[in-house]
């Protein structure tokens, strides 16, 4: 589902160059749910942008589904992206303005789908969250495990095989976290989605099939 080949990533602050990630392979299967770790500045939050086309490596080569998605151009990667792997964020990124349903509905409209189509999506994935009786509530009349459940919907959008999560239980309290890292496991379970999470949480870690430990831009251990 996943491959990393060699990848490296590098970035320049002034005369100085960063090496970020150095050299990491590795196969992630699809159906799993991968857990990366490591301190900060290890990696993990780059190495999970890379999977998902946000960014590109200096080196080396990632495929997804047996696309090589850090070989493609701009537009082929976002469209690629759109409808093959969902998103996650540890601070939301729900439009404060709109709805929980209109929050959802968001990426059929920027698709162009018919609003029908992309009310009827939206309805399904927010019964399916728990959340059907707030499709009417702004984010600030929400909860943050609320939001966070609104925006887990909204990853799921277009039924993506791959949904990737960048501590998302970084900003929630520890009940609410659960209920998170609950809904994540079920996704995986009941829907075959592949997941990769990264967490700083050993507690968190435990959802996973699967650690992969980064320190230093290197992978450290990768166990089950």
């Amino acid at each position: 589902m996943i491959r990393c080949i060699d990848v490296c990533k590098t970035y320049h602050q002034g005369d100085n160059e960063v090496t970020v990630l150095s050299g990491i392979s590795l196969d992630i299967p699809g159906g799993q749910f991968a857990i990366i770790m490591g301190p900060s500045g290890s990696g993990k939050s780059t190495l999970l942008h890379l999977m998902g086309g946000l960014d590109r490596p200096t080196g080396g080569d990632i495929l997804v589904n047996e696309r090589i998605i850090s070989q493609m151009a701009d537009d082929q990667v976002t469209l690629f992206r759109r409808t093959k792997i969902g998103f996650v964020f540890q601070f939301f990124n729900l439009l404060p303005t709109l709805t929980a349903l209109e929050n959802i509905m968001l990426p059929f409209v920027l698709d162009g789908r018919a609003k029908s189509e992309a009310n009827g999506r939206a309805e399904i994935l927010l019964d399916k969250v728990g959340l059907a009786p707030r499709r009417s509530h702004l984010p600030e009349e929400m909860s943050g495990g609320e939001i966070q459940r609104v925006a887990i919907a909204r990853a799921l959008a277009f039924n993506p095989p791959i949904l990737l999560a960048d501590e998302p239980t970084g900003n929630l309290d520890s009940k609410n976290g659960a209920t998170i890292l609950d809904l994540l496991r079920r996704i995986n379970r009941e829907d075959g989605c592949t997941v990769v999470m990264v967490t700083h949480s050993p507690e968190a870690a435990k959802y996973g099939d699967r650690t992969i430990l980064l320190r230093d831009g290197l992978i450290e251990k990768d166990f089950c």
